[in-house]
């Protein structure tokens, strides 16, 4: 059924395409994945894989390619400095892309230096206690650490300047404790930080909202609050946001791709016409949902806005902070 629908979509830009402008299909389309295998970028290029060449809307098959180093660094300057004008190559980001560029961990390049494709899907940050712990708000675990920030111990998936580190750090500024008195433990992941919840070793887990359905369903967490604009949809419906809540905490963690500053305007368009048609679809509503991501659409000049908008919002949070590149 997948590929019938998007066939027929495909069918409906190949005709588009054909009736304006020689908008050319790449004829050997790769995205790179700036990490090893198995991580959230390479989800993100099998989610695009998926939904383009299985969907009929590229008729050539993708290629996945991995190109770790910096979080994305390598990846970005690689495109930028080498690879500028390669049609068919699009490289998978994500919100931590945003957080680096406004730290200066990309090097001289910075957010205008590419061209900003598509986004295709988004997770959310989530403030997670144990079930049995005292806190039965995001107002609890904030005046719990307002009055006493050696005693509840927050930890993530990541060091000190990483997104994780950043939401606990974001909820220790609403609290008004300054971030550096504010105790933190980092975690090689998200498994490990949530072991460790579970284990009583830290008080409070600054995760994802991806991450949580299944210990929720299981009884063993309870989620104070999930870091979007908006309540999500579905499962996590009963969950407040911070922002409901009166706190001004928001992490939206976007993830999507961008393609080289010298592919030629007919390509570029190509795929905004073909990304646009995939997420137009049900089918593909499902494939993103398998992959624990939530609906976020935003493709061509409207992402490049909100791409630029956010890296601004992290300058001002990293100036905040006094995080720098090391």
């Amino acid at each position: 059924m997948l590929k019938k629908t998007l066939f027929a979509a495909a069918t409906a830009v190949f005709a588009t395409l054909a009736a304006g402008v020689a908008h050319a299909e790449p004829a050997k389309p790769e995205c790179i994945a700036p990490a090893k295998p198995g991580g959230g970028f390479d989800l993100t290029c099998k989610l695009a894989q998926s939904g383009l060449q299985d969907g009929g809307l590229l008729k050539a098959p993708m290629r996945v390619t991995y190109m770790p180093g910096g979080i994305g660094a390598v990846a970005y300057n690689t495109v930028i400095a080498n690879r500028p004008a390669e049609a068919g190559t699009i490289v998978a980001f994500s919100g931590g892309s945003f957080l680096n560029l406004a730290i200066g961990k990309f090097g001289k390049y910075n957010e205008n230096d590419v061209k900003w494709l598509a986004a295709v899907g988004a997770d959310y940050g989530a403030i997670i206690v144990r079930a049995d712990a005292p806190f039965q708000s995001l107002k609890d675990l904030i005046e719990a650490t307002r009055a006493n920030p050696g005693k509840v111990v927050y930890g993530a998936g990541g060091s000190v300047g990483s997104q994780d580190w950043m939401k606990s750090a974001l909820i220790a500024r609403e609290a008004g404790v300054n971030h550096k008195n504010m105790r933190y433990v980092a975690f090689e992941g998200g498994g490990e930080a949530m072991a460790a919840l579970m284990g009583g070793h830290v008080q409070a887990y600054s995760g994802d909202a991806s991450e949580v359905l299944g210990h929720l369903k299981g009884g063993r967490i309870k989620v104070l609050a999930i870091l979007a604009p908006e309540r999500l949809k579905g499962e996590l419906a009963d969950i407040p946001t911070a922002m409901e809540q009166g706190y001004n905490v928001d992490w939206t963690i976007t993830r999507g791709f961008y393609v080289g500053p010298k592919v030629a305007d007919a390509d570029y368009q190509w795929w905004l016409q073909a990304f646009d048609t995939m997420m137009a679809t049900p089918e593909f509503d499902k494939l993103r949902e398998e992959r624990g991501l939530f609906p976020y659409h935003l493709t061509g000049d409207a992402l490049t806005a909100y791409v630029q908008k956010e890296v601004a919002r992290y300058r001002e949070l990293a100036a905040e902070f006094g995080l720098t590149a090391q």
